[in-house]
């Protein structure tokens, strides 16, 4: 079998590619019970999982500026939803409360149901803290990333500037080679131009 990342020879019985390591298995299964007569479904497919969080994210930004949702809009999003799911956690502990309160004074309860049903509005506090972990995200931790991404677009980059490192090595720029001043074949024109060889 050859392996459909790196082109190597595999034999039949081995698992993964022992030169890229790639899943051998699961391109076996996919040979063997693909169905020719309708469309791939790409999303279900076994090489789905294989793509990289990056890869997600930066189709998911792309997507994102294609409908013109700005990192200010997310950031805005993020807080209405944690509003949201506060006041639902609010709400919904609210009403355990009463509920409970009701059952429990309704004097059908044993005692030591009584003292659970009492305590079980707390499960509203759950979605509470999530809506207040959003808000606090979407107030602080998102409006740096929003600056920066407003930064990195008045700049004209796509990517915001990463702080430089001295140790680390800066890319390649190829303009600043110096331009040589002569041919690699340049001598050996001359020779051939400058020869007593005649014809």
């Amino acid at each position: 079998m050859f392996c459909p990342r790196c082109g190597s020879n595999q034999s039949e019985e081995l698992k993964f590619c022992k030169v890229c390591g790639a899943n051998l298995y699961a391109v076996r299964q996919a040979v063997d019970t693909r169905d020719t007569g309708g469309k791939i479904d790409w999303s279900q497919s076994w090489f789905a999982d294989m793509r990289s969080d990056a890869e997600s994210k930066r189709r998911k930004d792309e997507l994102d500026h294609r409908r013109g949702i700005a990192p200010e809009v997310r950031r805005y999003n993020e807080i209405k939803g944690g509003v949201i799911t506060a006041s639902v956690g609010v709400a919904f502990a609210i009403f355990l409360k009463v509920f409970m309160e009701g059952l429990v004074l309704s004097g059908e309860v044993s005692p030591a149901a009584a003292e659970i049903l009492s305590r079980l509005w707390v499960v509203g506090v759950i979605p509470m803290f999530v809506g207040i972990a959003l808000i606090i995200n979407g107030v602080f931790v998102s409006k740096r990333l929003a600056q920066i991404a407003m930064q990195a677009a008045q700049s004209g980059s796509s990517l915001p500037e990463k702080e430089t490192n001295p140790l680390e090595l800066r890319s390649a720029d190829t303009t600043e080679f110096i331009p040589s001043g002569f041919s690699v074949t340049e001598e050996t024109t001359k020779h051939l131009i400058s020869s007593d060889y005649k014809q």
